[in-house]
């Protein structure tokens, strides 16, 4: 076949959900990114007990929605494939500016970036190619992209910026040599801005561990 394929660029719009409202209490902003096969408005419920005057949450939609089995019933979505992945994240940290830009966060809140599975992928991409001006990084079960270098995350250090790590000791996508792996890509990446936290339980989101990070 003589297939040729092309590209064309156009207007595109997206949801986004929040909790809670954004005032003057407002101590902490979330931007939490969801993992594969969520929609943003369910994984909300995990940051609900979170001090509601003093916290923000910001989910936004990962945009290949498809459904989660074959009764074409429930749907998620994902942020990214192996194909094409350069340009669609292009399109995936456009839309970010987009969200972070219409929320108009005060300077004096503290920026939380918050990523889970592969989430994970999204937040440490966006932060390192933006250069977010972040309290925290939050990594959650989720694996780094293989062309972010060090360099990325210098400005991290100056900004007093804490990364934390967090993984299941059951997690059924991270085996041994896996957590190893991402153990020194996370210590080349962010040295000693990182804190790992290894917690009881499979792939999944603990409310107690989110809670934490803001005590």
């Amino acid at each position: 076949m003589n297939t040729t394929e092309k590209t064309v660029s156009y207007v595109s719009t997206n949801s986004y959900s929040t909790l809670n409202k954004l005032g003057n209490k407002t101590k902490n902003v979330w931007v939490v990114l969801h993992g594969i096969g969520y929609l943003s408005r369910y994984f909300l419920k995990y940051f609900d007990d979170l001090q509601k005057d003093e916290n923000y949450i910001i989910a936004p939609q990962a945009p290949s929605k498809y459904y989660l089995n074959s009764k074409y019933r429930h749907v998620g979505a994902s942020w990214l494939t192996k194909e094409d992945t350069a340009r669609e994240t292009k399109n995936v940290i456009a839309y970010l500016d987009s969200v972070l830009h219409q929320e108009h966060i005060p300077e004096n809140c503290n920026l939380i970036i918050f990523g889970f599975s592969q989430g994970v992928s999204i937040a440490s991409r966006w932060v390192a190619q933006k250069k977010l001006k972040c309290k925290q990084l939050v990594l959650y079960a989720g694996g780094l992209p293989n062309e972010l270098r060090k360099c990325d995350f210098e400005f991290l250090q100056k900004n007093n910026t804490k990364v934390t790590l967090l993984v299941g000791d059951k997690d059924e996508f991270i085996n041994v040599d896996r957590l190893k792996a991402e153990e020194e890509k996370m210590n080349e990446l962010f040295g000693d801005s990182v804190e790992q936290i290894i917690f009881e339980g499979k792939h999944e989101v603990k409310k107690e561990l989110i809670n934490k990070l803001v005590e």
